[in-house]
């Protein structure tokens, strides 16, 4: 694909997260965002968390890799590495908006298992997160997202190209989104 339809597809998705994001949970209760279905499953609020989570590490290693790059010349193409094309791909939703693979959150990103990562928070940071990223994504444009390189969170030895990273970040992003879009669409989603 080229640079500029990789750069157009992650802002379109991350826009789109935080439209839905804003219009949906503005009318739902304090019990409607932290409703759980059954235990294993989490709530729009500890699914925020857990994508917010991800932004802390993600956001700042993006903005310090473009700012210090010395990889500024763009180029047309962008072509994934196998590694990274691996990691995104397996974030990204199959056609009918279904998840293809199920992981386990690391205990740091998981609300389930570290209920202090959870606050009363977690739209208005969600959203300051994700217009954050819009701002990465229109940085990106000036460095080459093949050379300039981003250690992955869970392994700083494993880099993926800032192409890839995004791509990861940003479909892992809409798959949490639709998981939560699946929530508050449940018929025993609580009315108030």
């Amino acid at each position: 694909m080229t640079t500029k339809e990789l750069l157009q597809t992650v802002n379109d998705i991350t826009q789109e997260n935080i439209d839905y994001i804003r219009k949906a949970t503005k009318k739902l209760s304090e019990f409607q965002l932290n409703w759980v279905p059954n235990p294993g499953v989490w709530s729009v609020n500890q699914v925020l968390t857990h994508v917010n989570q991800y932004g802390k590490y993600y956001h700042p290693t993006f903005t310090r890799k473009i700012e210090n790059t010395r990889f500024t010349s763009t180029k047309e193409v962008f072509i994934s590495s196998p590694l990274g094309r691996s990691a995104w791909k397996s974030m990204k939703l199959g056609r009918l908006n279904n998840v293809k693979r199920k992981f386990n959150a690391p205990k740091g990103n998981n609300p389930s298992l570290d209920s202090n990562i959870v606050s009363d928070q977690e739209i208005e940071s969600f959203i300051t997160q994700q217009e954050e990223l819009l701002t990465i994504i229109g940085k990106s444009e000036n460095v080459n997202l093949k050379r300039v390189k981003i250690p992955i969170s869970i392994s700083k030895i494993v880099r993926l190209r800032l192409g890839d990273a995004l791509l990861f970040v940003v479909y892992h992003n809409q798959r949490h989104i639709q998981q939560i879009k699946n929530l508050i669409t449940s018929r025993n989603f609580p009315k108030k």
